[in-house]
């Protein structure tokens, strides 16, 4: 949560805020931080590269978690909880990564320590993923992104 409140606070948005208008923000955010038009002031052109990425990596992260592209992604969300198992799940602070055996990959923010631990303990991991996290906590598809980096 902490990812997406800093995120969010970065692009002054809040979590109403629809895809149209997180876009005219980035654009309006990228013309004045963008390092080409900076080129004539060195001592701006540094700040100008480290706040630009930070703008470019919280823009594709929002979208990501955007209501409008988890909805658009819902058939290809549910299929997966549904009929894939899990092959991996890693939880490191308040972030639950699941790895399902059809290749997708998806993160779930928000996820407590307590959660955690009954997922853990669960006799049937895909179904308390399915009960308990998937409805409950924002997430999004990293799949494409793990594989970039």
């Amino acid at each position: 949560m902490k990812k997406i409140l800093g995120y969010r606070r970065l692009l002054a948005v809040n979590e109403k805020t629809e895809l149209r208008e997180l876009k005219t923000i980035y654009r309006n955010l990228m013309k004045t931080w963008h390092p080409d038009s900076l080129q004539d002031n060195p001592e701006k052109l540094a700040e100008a590269e480290v706040k630009s990425k930070q703008i470019i990596e919280a823009y594709h992260f929002l979208v990501s978690i955007a209501p409008e592209t988890r909805a658009k992604n819902l058939p290809e969300f549910t299929t997966t909880i549904t009929a894939s198992a899990i092959v991996d799940y890693n939880f490191k602070v308040d972030t639950l990564t699941i790895e399902f055996a059809d290749g997708n990959k998806y993160e779930f923010f928000g996820v407590t320590k307590d959660i955690y631990n009954k997922l853990m303990n669960a006799p049937a991991p895909a179904r308390f993923v399915r009960r308990h996290i998937c409805d409950a906590f924002v997430y999004r598809n990293v799949t494409s992104t793990m594989e970039v980096e």
